[in-house]
Parts: structure tokens; sequence; C-alpha cells
């Protein structure tokens, strides 16, 4: 419509009774421009760090396939994100003057007439999740490297991955899927991300400790460039450099040679499994006897080296331990509690921690989630945990 000047400005002050005394002498009078329209535009609430973020020139990526659940990325973080409703409509103004502005500038136009560009009902919320990484490990589980010379490097049909691949499909910020990539010992061959089979870590691993043991290496002074010379007519020499970087800590002496210090939980804990992984129970007791003698000289093997691996049964006679790996667990929250309940009906907080820890979101403990999840009750004096529901 028109314009509205000064004198149609107070007289509508005057039929709502408010005191223009108690107002800012400058009026904003707003009219929708032709093209205003609802849905046009969408607004996000973000935290100050985020705002810097993007204030510094760097990106925030919404990631996810169609039918997950929308995520927000930066370069560390993920947020998943919300739609807030709002009881109040909330317009799009472009160049508004908020009353601070106006204060500082008495001389401004005594009405100011302003064209909405767009209005919403809602806004974007963003809250701060755990990464959605399960699905990276379960993408590279399907096509595990065998060595070079397996049929199955001849015939896969199954795609492979690239660095750009998996930041398109996994819901997580680049620097939590890197970290994750190596958490898993994934490794990059011919360019794509791949998971070496078990079978075939265990074969390196196991020309690793046999050189070490027959050149009489400390376990904490493992000479890469002599490994590579030595076994680099047996095995690719990244792999047998691979297998170092997985088992052990890289770290170059006063002279410039490369060492590794080989990681004794680490290597316990692999062989650990693989003799568990060739029986459904094992006598407990029978089992760390051969798993001691199955390991380097030098090293000590303790059952909290299979912790989210392998799970002691107490209550069979004789004790067994069967494997029980967090990896293959569910990531959501129930159904994660629901896999755990249908493996055993009471679990002491000790034992299921290993299995849930990694479910705690930011500064959120163990004991918030068992509390949130399951029932308390006392056993012989132990508190034991159980389902909040029953187990079908």
């Amino acid at each position: 419509g028109a314009m509205r000047n000064r004198g149609e400005v107070d007289a509508t002050l005057q039929t709502a009774k408010v005191n223009p005394a108690e107002l800012l002498p400058v009026v904003h009078c707003l009219s929708f421009a032709p093209q205003a329209g609802a849905g046009e535009c969408c607004l996000l609430q973000l935290e100050p760090g985020l705002c810097a973020e993007l204030e510094a020139g760097r990106s925030l990526v919404i990631r996810g396939e169609k039918h997950e659940q929308v995520v927000l990325c930066s370069k560390d973080k993920t947020y998943e994100m919300k739609i807030a409703d709002t009881s109040n409509m909330l317009l799009f103004i472009p160049g508004c003057k908020t009353p601070e502005q106006l204060n500082a500038d008495q001389a401004s136009c005594n009405i100011i007439h302003s064209e909405i560009a767009g209005f919403s009902n809602n806004y974007w919320e963003l809250r701060r999740c755990r990464p959605k990484l399960k699905k990276l490990r379960k993408l590279l589980m399907e096509d595990l490297y065998e060595g070079p010379d397996s049929q199955k490097e001849q015939t896969s049909t199954f795609s492979k991955y690239t660095t750009e691949d998996l930041l398109s499909l996994i819901q997580a910020s680049e620097e939590e899927i890197l970290h994750h990539l190596q958490a898993i010992d994934a490794c990059k061959i011919e360019g794509y991300w791949r998971i070496l089979a078990f079978d075939y870590q265990m074969k390196l691993l196991n020309h690793v400790t046999q050189l070490i043991d027959s050149e009489s290496w400390s376990l904490s002074k493992v000479p890469l460039r002599t490994c590579l010379e030595e076994l680099g007519p047996l095995e690719p020499k990244e792999m047998i450099e691979h297998i170092l970087l997985s088992y052990g800590r890289k770290y170059i002496d006063d002279a410039g040679e490369v060492y590794f210090e080989m990681r004794e939980d680490k290597i316990c804990r692999a062989l650990g499994e693989m003799l568990l992984q060739n029986a459904v129970k094992f006598n407990l007791s029978d089992f760390q006897e051969v798993w001691q003698q199955s390991v380097p000289e030098g090293m000590t093997t303790r059952l909290d080296q299979l912790k989210g691996l392998a799970l002691v049964d107490k209550s069979s006679r004789p004790e067994t331990i069967f494997l029980l790996k967090v990896e293959d667990l569910p990531e959501d929250n129930q159904e994660r509690f629901n896999s755990l309940f249908s493996v055993r009906e009471k679990w002491t907080e000790v034992d299921i921690t290993p299995y849930i820890e990694d479910l705690c979101a930011e500064k959120q403990t163990v004991g918030a989630l068992l509390t949130k999840y399951a029932r308390s009750s006392m056993q012989n004096g132990v508190k034991v945990y159980n389902s909040r529901r029953p187990i079908s």
C-alpha cells in the first residue's frame, strides 16, 4: 500500500494507547516485498565457535545419504540438525537497523521504510553429537585386503573408497574420519582406503616378531630399514611398514634412523583374538596358558588387554572366555543395550563399561548411561544391571 507519513504513525500509536515518549523517535514501516515467501530462506542457529569458522572463511558441510538423519560438520566436529518451531514469525529485513545503531545515529530520518524479504516459522538448531563412524568400518569390511597375491584382488567387484568418497558417505567431520581410519588401522592402497584382513595382519605381524626374535632385538628398538630389507622379499614394503605402524610406535633416533617400539598390549590383544576366533568358548585357564605361550618373548598377557573384545563367564564351571567385540554391536544406544542384555542378563559395571564407553556423549558418564538404559539391583553384595524392558 501507500507509504505512511508521521501523522498516520502517531495516530496509529494513539489508537494502540502507546506513549510515543517511551519510544525511539525513528519508526520502521514494514511492507512485504512482492516476492517475499516462506521457505525461501532457512535460519541456522550457530554457537560462537561455529560463527567464527564461517567468518574465517571455512566451510560447514551437510553430510549423509537421502535416508539418513541430517548432520552438519565443521572441520573437526559433528552436529545433529533439528528443526525448532517458533511461536513468533521471524522476518528477514535486509539492512535493518537495531535500536543501538539508531541511538548512535541520531540524525537519521524519522521514518524508515523497510521491505521484508522473507519470513520463517522455524529455524535449524545444532546439537553436538557423536560422529557416526560405524558405517566407515562396515564399508571397508566389505572388501578386505588379503595381500597382493590373493585371488580376490584380481576379481573383486566391491566398491573401493577414496578419502573424497568417505567424506560424502560418512556423517562425521574430516578430522574425525581421518582419526578413525587410523584407529581401525586402515591403510591407503593405490589411493583407496582398505582394511587388512585379520589373517593377513597376523601373517605380517608374525614375520616381524620372528625377525625380532632371530635378531635378538629389543622390543622397544626395532629398526625399520632392516625390517624392510629382510622382509621385503616376502611381502610388499608398504605392508611391512604399515604393520609396524599399526602395532608399534614410530620414533627417530639421534642418527636419524627410524625405529619402532612394539606395543605390547596391542600385540597381546591381537594374538588373543586369533586364538579366541577358533572356538565358541574357551576354558579360561587353558586359554591364559596358550595365550601367554603364543606372544613374543618378553611380553606379558593380561586379561584387561582384551577389554571390549572378549568376555569372561565367571558363572560357568570351569570359567570360560569368549569373543564379544564392541565394534560388532549396534551404534544406537537402545539397540546396543538390547543386544548386550541378550548376551547376558545381568552385568556388573566393570564388565559392561568397555561395551558402552563409546556411547558416552560429551561430559556424559557410563553411570549416567546405565541409569537411563538399565535398572540396578544387588546380587551377593555386588551391584548388577539388567534391562529396563523385557528382552524378546
